[in-house]
């Protein structure tokens, strides 16, 4: 099934829209678009109208203030499970009596008045559990019909508020175990396609380079995930498969053409043990009647048979070496291919997305995470990062250590940076000791203060070499994208903040 083209789907989109008679939203858009493209709706966290849930949340007793600064902290970690249960617990705290006793439950809400449980509060806490509902998955009728129920009973005109209390914390628990269910089948999945991975690689036997693409699978499917992760895996998925494809097709070519030669060299040596036979009966009967002649005109006849037969022998030997030379010409030929082959195979080590040394992204790859990414952000409108990192005093690390040092450093690096990103950021293996992080969603300020802890954790990993330790420092300099720039002109701007904080000293970070 071959891709449709965006502007294909936008069109497909705009029919189905008015065919449904739906109204031109972009919520509306955005669903009927990934229907029709086929790929999953993943909802974004509402953190601003989360934070003003929290900030219209009454606190008129020590529980609720409690239960709001809790909601307020899982709103800032983006975690719906502490959402959940902050919410849950802020609906157990209702409002004080006047005269200090416990406040009666009420069955509805008088308007205008500021309640813990409003219609609008409930009504975003229904929103809240549609957000949540598609991550849970929907193969439990009995989990869906319970959702279903609670939103209708909190975006009821007078709800119960006492039933809609009781209905969530029964709603919570289920969520509970549906969430940790997916979890479980999420860690399955990975756990199977780890092994299918390490079985691939397992298979093979001298293609180092498909080698480090099943440790690049291996690594890449290495939880936490992201969905920039999971397109990283489908490219690298994409490489193996065509490489494999194209490796097998030539290599059956090659096999099938050395099994014909074979069976050819075969044919002729049986020819020329058929004729050596022929050749020796021969000469054993021209030997016996030589025996037996008691005169030349009894010989003559015999040795123009003895001439015959050698000359034929003779010829036939030559046509056999003529034949197996030209089959030696055409086994060099099928050798030649084979070692062409494997010069492709190298070159197209050299072409893949990732550096088979430090395991980051190489040009080719950062390439396509620069479009992505610079493409993404200048849809939404929101702010991109761009850091260039280069390692101090890496020279006198390759001078005095060995390049093989130099290489475990670049390496330790690597694995630091990748550790202390997001799941979201990128790294990319520049050239030489020069790498790029790319950080979406991200402005000047917070790149900075990222590359600055990112400086602060490779001072308390130490690299070590045998018994040395060896601090590991970088110069770096960061660049926010303009609106009106390309990804590579904003990399040369961080390059040149990057040769100031080399001329202040070193082990500095500067914005451009």
């Amino acid at each position: 099934m071959t891709e449709r083209a965006p502007s294909e789907i936008a069109r497909d989109t705009l029919k189905l829209l008015a065919s449904r008679k739906l109204l031109p939203t972009p919520e509306n858009y955005l669903t009927l678009y990934r229907e029709i493209a086929g790929t999953p709706m993943v909802l974004p966290f509402p953190d601003e109208p989360l934070q003003q849930i929290c900030a219209a949340l009454p606190t008129q007793n020590p529980g609720q203030r409690k239960q709001r600064a809790l909601f307020e902290l899982a709103v800032k970690k983006r975690d719906w499970g502490s959402v959940q249960n902050a919410l849950v617990g802020y609906c157990g705290f209702g409002m004080p009596a006047a005269d200090g006793g416990a406040a009666p439950e009420r069955t509805s809400l008088p308007s205008g008045m500021l309640a813990p449980l409003t219609a609008e509060f409930l009504a975003q806490i229904a929103r809240l559990i549609e957000y949540t509902l598609p991550a849970l998955g929907g193969d439990d009728a009995r989990f869906s019909e319970q959702a279903q129920a609670l939103l209708a009973a909190m975006r009821s005109a007078t709800p119960d508020v006492s039933g809609v209390k009781s209905a969530l914390a029964n709603f919570s628990h289920r969520v509970s175990f549906a969430a940790e269910e997916q979890s479980e089948i999420k860690t399955g999945l990975l756990h199977l396609l780890q092994m299918v991975f390490q079985n691939i690689g397992g298979l093979i036997q001298d293609d180092e380079w498909l080698k480090g693409q099943v440790e690049a699978l291996v690594r890449a499917t290495t939880p936490p995930l992201s969905l920039r992760r999971l397109d990283e895996v489908e490219l690298l998925l994409k490489d193996v498969i065509f490489k494999q494809t194209e490796a097998k097709g030539r290599a059956s070519e090659s096999q099938d053409q050395l099994r014909l030669l074979l069976s050819t060299f075969i044919e002729r040596l049986s020819l020329m043990a058929e004729s050596s036979s022929g050749f020796h009966d021969t000469i054993e009967d021209c030997a016996r009647q030589m025996g037996q002649a008691k005169s030349m005109a009894e010989i003559t006849p015999v040795l123009q048979a003895t001439m015959v037969a050698t000359q034929a022998m003779a010829q036939g030997t030559l046509q056999v070496r003529d034949e197996l030379h030209g089959m030696r010409q055409k086994a060099e030929v099928a050798e030649l291919q084979i070692a062409q082959l494997h010069m492709e195979l190298d070159r197209a080590s050299a072409q893949a997305r990732h550096d088979p040394l430090t395991g980051a992204l190489n040009r080719k790859g950062l390439d396509e995470a620069i479009e992505r990414e610079v493409s993404n952000a200048k849809r939404k409108q929101r702010p991109m990062c761009m850091a260039l990192l280069d390692i101090d005093n890496f020279k006198k690390i390759n001078d005095t250590l060995g390049h093989g040092v130099g290489d475990a450093a670049l390496a330790h690096l690597a694995s630091v940076t990748r550790e202390s990103l997001r799941p979201q950021d990128s790294l990319a293996r520049y050239g030489g000791e020069e790498f790029v992080v790319l950080m979406p969603d991200t402005a000047m300020d917070p790149g900075i203060e990222a590359m600055t802890r990112l400086q602060r954790e490779l001072s308390k990993r130490i690299f070590l070499e045998g018994t040395a330790k060896i601090l590991i420092t970088f110069s770096a300099g960061v660049a926010e994208l303009a609106p009106d720039e390309t990804g590579m002109e904003a990399i040369k701007r961080a390059d040149q903040a990057m040769f100031l904080a080399k001329r202040a000293g070193k082990n500095r970070v500067l914005g451009a």
